[in-house]
């Protein structure tokens, strides 16, 4: 009996150890190595974002741009490293609506703490994983400050607010009632017939609790992870795994985005008004910093690609193309304003590789009223602009720059004064482009000159209408 015992263990102890040693190395060399990201996201990767310290709109910018660059590159899949005690509900909002956009899977990591809008957050994502130590759940709102809301405001947030959770944690797979029970201090929540949680208490599950099994599947969390490269190999992902981090310009991003209307207002006016002014003086670099600004932020936003920015950049070239070498060729001017246009209202538009190539009309909503606010206070400012620009002297001094040829420039006729030698009906040649103002020559003295009409060309004849003040008012000849 003894020696047939000895034979079997003989014979089976190799194969019991060759199992264990497999599944040793296989346990060892299945976890993968995260990476820093730098540069663009490799085909395929798993993309790990870190969601730390309090949930803000900054951070829903973020999570979006790395969204929309993880989907463009066909991420395999997402995971948010979570550490957060809470935070905007707003924000937490905006995130789940950001996460329930892309294709690939998105798993939730709480290391340590999933409080409040993290909790509502992790509600948002397919599968949520649980450090060891670790707890998720609290998920009460409360004032700015910290302190309790009003009880029949608190009423409506919650009662929103549960419903809105409650769809979000059943969309994803998870128990509605979990999801109430953290919001709604009044939910007695049960599942599979055991209590979870008692009347009058938020609930807070710690990790063992999150993952425990009631009814053969888990409570809320698919399982406990040491790490983020352990949930990678647990959950079976597959890609190289890269960590994205948030960049300095992600809170600028946000007050860029908020100030839209004002960044293209003075855009489109320093436009205007370097349009009509020679050379290149201060409302030119006025509007090209507004439109850098604008684009930069809205880039770092996550809204906006480098495309959109070239199709801008195209189009006023094509302005630029009209204005100084074919002027009067419509055509150009035209297919220039509305790519430029285009490419302003196209950036506002929050876009995600993943959807439909054309996006919904509702995107198209704020944009639209962005601009149009924009385009509005345009128009009323270049109006006046129009009206008074060659009769205030700061505006004169702003845009007659040296860039003009030098020359003598008379003063109005008055007792005492230099006569204003030119006369109506005189002839003579713009020395710079009069957009409407600028340098023009007659009888070879030169004077300060500004056009009625159209733009006129550097060289070109120009015939003098009146004399108002020290300017000589001319036309095209």
């Amino acid at each position: 009996m003894r020696f047939a015992l000895l034979l079997a263990l003989l014979f089976t102890a190799p194969s019991v150890w060759a199992q264990r040693t497999d599944a040793e190395e296989k346990t060892e060399a299945a976890v993968p190595e995260v990476r820093k990201l730098e540069g663009a996201i490799p085909e395929g990767a798993v993309v790990v974002v870190p969601l730390k310290g309090e949930v803000s709109k900054a951070q829903f910018f973020f999570l979006r741009r790395i969204l929309k660059a993880g989907e463009a590159a066909n991420a395999s899949a997402y995971i948010l490293d979570m550490d957060t005690p809470g935070g905007e509900l707003g924000a937490a909002v905006d995130i789940l609506q950001a996460l329930m956009k892309v294709k690939a899977p998105t798993y939730t990591y709480v290391d340590p703490n999933a409080g409040s809008a993290g909790a509502l957050i992790a509600l948002g994502t397919k599968h949520i994983w649980m450090a060891p130590v670790s707890a998720i759940g609290a998920a009460a709102p409360v004032m700015g400050m910290g302190q309790e809301v009003p009880e029949t405001l608190n009423a409506k947030i919650v009662s929103y607010y549960s419903g809105y959770f409650r769809s979000a944690a059943d969309n994803n797979g998870h128990n509605p009632e979990v999801a109430e029970a953290f919001i709604n201090k009044e939910k007695q929540a049960k599942v599979g017939g055991k209590e979870i949680n008692e009347k009058g208490e938020l609930l807070t599950l710690s990790a063992q609790e999150a993952a425990e099994k009631i009814g053969g599947k888990p409570l809320l969390a698919q399982g406990i992870a040491g790490s983020v490269a352990e949930l990678v190999r647990d959950a079976g992902l597959r890609g190289p795994v890269v960590e994205a981090e948030p960049s300095g310009f992600e809170r600028m991003a946000l007050v860029i985005t908020m100030l839209a209307p004002l960044f293209l207002l003075g855009g489109i006016i320093g436009t205007y008004i370097e349009f009509k002014s020679p050379g290149f003086g201060v409302a030119g670099a006025l509007a090209a910093v507004s439109f850098l600004l604008f684009f930069a932020g809205h880039y770092v936003a996550g809204l906006t690609g480098m495309e959109v920015i070239a199709f801008f950049v195209l189009g006023l070239i094509l302005v630029l193309i009209e204005i100084i070498f074919i002027p009067g060729i419509i055509v150009l001017a035209l297919a220039g304003t509305l790519l430029m246009f285009g490419a302003l209202l196209w950036a506002m538009v929050d876009y995600y590789p993943s959807a439909p190539e054309w996006p919904s009309p509702e995107l198209f909503l704020l944009p639209l009223a962005n601009l149009g606010v924009a385009i509005g206070l345009s128009g009323v400012v270049i109006f006046f602009l129009a009206q008074f620009f060659p009769k205030i002297p700061v505006l004169r001094r702003l845009v007659l720059t040296t860039s003009g040829p030098a020359g003598e420039s008379l003063t109005m006729d008055e007792p005492g004064a230099a006569k204003m030698s030119v006369r109506a009906g005189d002839r003579g040649k713009a020395l710079s482009m009069l957009r409407p103002v600028g340098r023009a020559a007659f009888g070879g003295e030169v004077f300060d000159a500004r056009s009625e009409g159209d733009f006129i060309a550097p060289g070109a004849e120009v015939v003098a209408l009146r004399v108002e003040g020290s300017e000589v008012v001319v036309e095209r000849a």
